[in-house]
């Protein structure tokens, strides 16, 4: 199996943003993005994806951190993308439940080749300490957009908004690991009727 790793750079007017991930990795991170909150949440799709990846974005934060959050799911979306190469043998779906403590979130993903995000989440509150629930989404789209992934993320329960965006991440993790897995199966074929992804 030939290396599924990306080295992605993302310079613009708002953001300086680079990236490198190996999907077939052990769960090693170091991620500093500027905002702790979404470092902690990245860290979590690490763990449980089970990829490598170095991320460092630094943006115009001064400003706030919707650049930075929105740049960052672009960058790393761009490196999935690539990593994932011509997707042969791919699993291509994963799902995930994952529970912490009241809140649980599901995800779905297919790497479809066809951007779609589908996001039913509600928050008790607007603010995670000074973290904006709503750059949740925008890292999301993003994300979405230039992995060119169908995403559907659902909160089923929760009362606690950092409980609430953690599992959101965690199943995010989760799902990806196994639609990024090679089915033993699948061999090189891909799973596809179209013959394309």
């Amino acid at each position: 199996m030939s290396s599924r790793t990306a080295n992605v750079e993302r310079n613009t007017l708002e953001t300086q943003i680079t990236a490198q991930l190996n999907i077939d990795g052990t769960g090693q991170g170091k991620i500093e993005t500027g905002i702790p909150f979404l470092n902690h949440m990245l860290d979590q799709v690490v763990r449980h994806g089970q990829f490598d990846i170095t991320l460092n974005a630094q943006g115009d934060l001064e400003v706030d951190a919707h650049h930075t959050v929105e740049d960052t799911g672009i960058t790393l979306g761009q490196a999935f993308n690539q990593a994932m190469g011509d997707k042969k043998g791919v699993r291509r779906y994963g799902h995930a439940y994952v529970p912490l403590d009241e809140a649980l979130s599901r995800v779905v993903i297919d790497f479809s080749g066809r951007p779609g995000l589908e996001y039913l989440v509600e928050y008790p509150r607007a603010r995670i300490g000074d973290f904006d629930v709503d750059l949740v989404y925008e890292f999301l789209q993003g994300f979405v957009n230039h992995a060119q992934v169908t995403l559907h993320v659902d909160n089923l329960a929760g009362s606690n908004a950092h409980h609430i965006a953690e599992t959101i991440f965690k199943a995010l993790g989760r799902a990806m690991r196994f639609a990024c897995e090679i089915d033993p199966r699948m061999s090189d074929k891909l799973p596809s009727t179209k013959g394309a992804l």
